[in-house]
């Protein structure tokens, strides 16, 4: 018992002294109300730094302290209180970004590291599991978040947007929220959906997405509904709900449907489904294909641009 709890130990040390150095406290102030903090991560060289959209929307002044206690004035790059996912951007020298894994090659029971610097002097650090995956959180604008990561690593206060880390050191998550009277609850935006987000606000400041109204999460494909139907994909995204008055309902989509393609493009996970309605064009409909039981549909569906 005490060789694996030194193991385990020694890989949660490991993982902080690799990260800590590119986790940093954001401090926010406002012209009409308080001002807060967060956490937030350095992912590219020359000062990119991802974060919350909650921690920053709004601000008007942020400053960024570093790890070895250096501070600077942040300039907002742009925000997705949709995603409550943020950037963040510094002129410093001799940064060091953390290491972006694959959220998509996570499993349930794998060991994750949270770690946020709350105060600008010092990072906390906290582990766990992975409790679960593909879970969906609404943000604060009242959208969901699909595919959130759900893990029991505490999310101490003012940890919000700091990393969730693999084992090896890999951050697979951007810490969002926790549920106070469930303690131990935490979640986690999956890094594959951060870097698409991150790499729109770099270029155009915010996101223009269409929306359908479904809350889903990726669901394996019986192989006889596979081969039956002669598909490209063994996954799908399984409805969960359908939001009412929305563009789904009015195309006909129902709850346990599991949308399989969208306009011609495969969907194998909601983070495909994410880009292409990013990309779509409000006001086209387009086709919608699902497997309904047994039974291959096509619904025609028009997104909402938001």
């Amino acid at each position: 018992m005490a060789t694996l709890l030194d193991a385990y130990s020694e890989a949660v040390v490991a993982v902080a002294e690799q990260v800590s150095p590119s986790v940093v406290n954001i401090e926010v102030r406002h012209q009409k109300r308080r001002g807060g903090s967060g956490s937030g991560f350095v992912f590219t060289p020359d000062g990119f730094i991802l974060t919350n959209s909650h921690v920053v929307h709004g601000a008007e002044n942020i400053e960024v302290t570093l790890s070895d206690g250096q501070s600077f004035k942040a300039d907002k790059v742009g925000d997705d209180p949709d995603t409550d996912l943020a950037v963040v951007r510094i002129t410093a020298a001799n940064l060091v970004p953390a290491t972006l894994g694959d959220s998509q090659s996570i499993k349930v029971g794998q060991l994750v590291v949270a770690i946020g610097n709350p105060y600008g002097f010092q990072c906390t650090v906290t582990s766990g599991v992975i409790s679960a995956l593909g879970r969906s959180l609404r943000s604060q604008s009242g959208r969901l978040i699909d595919n959130v990561i759900q893990t029991d690593a505490a999310l101490n206060p003012g940890n919000s947007g700091g990393p969730l880390v693999t084992s090896q050191g890999e951050v697979i998550g951007v810490n969002t929220a926790v549920i106070l009277p469930a303690q131990g609850i935490c979640f986690a935006t999956a890094i594959n959906t951060a870097k698409f987000v991150a790499g729109r606000l770099i270029k155009d400041g915010k996101i223009q997405r269409g929306y359908i109204g479904v809350a889903g999460q990726n669901a394996p494909l019986h192989r006889r509904l596979v081969r039956g139907h002669n598909l490209g994909v063994a996954t799908g995204i399984f409805v969960v709900s359908v939001e009412p008055a929305s563009p789904a309902v009015e195309a006909g989509v129902k709850d346990g449907d599991i949308i399989i393609d969208f306009n011609g493009s495969p969907t194998h996970d909601i983070y495909a489904l994410h880009q292409l309605l990013t990309d779509h064009q409000a006001g086209f409909r387009a086709p919608f294909t699902i497997l309904r039981g047994t039974e291959k549909v096509t619904l025609w569906v028009q997104p909402v641009l938001l």
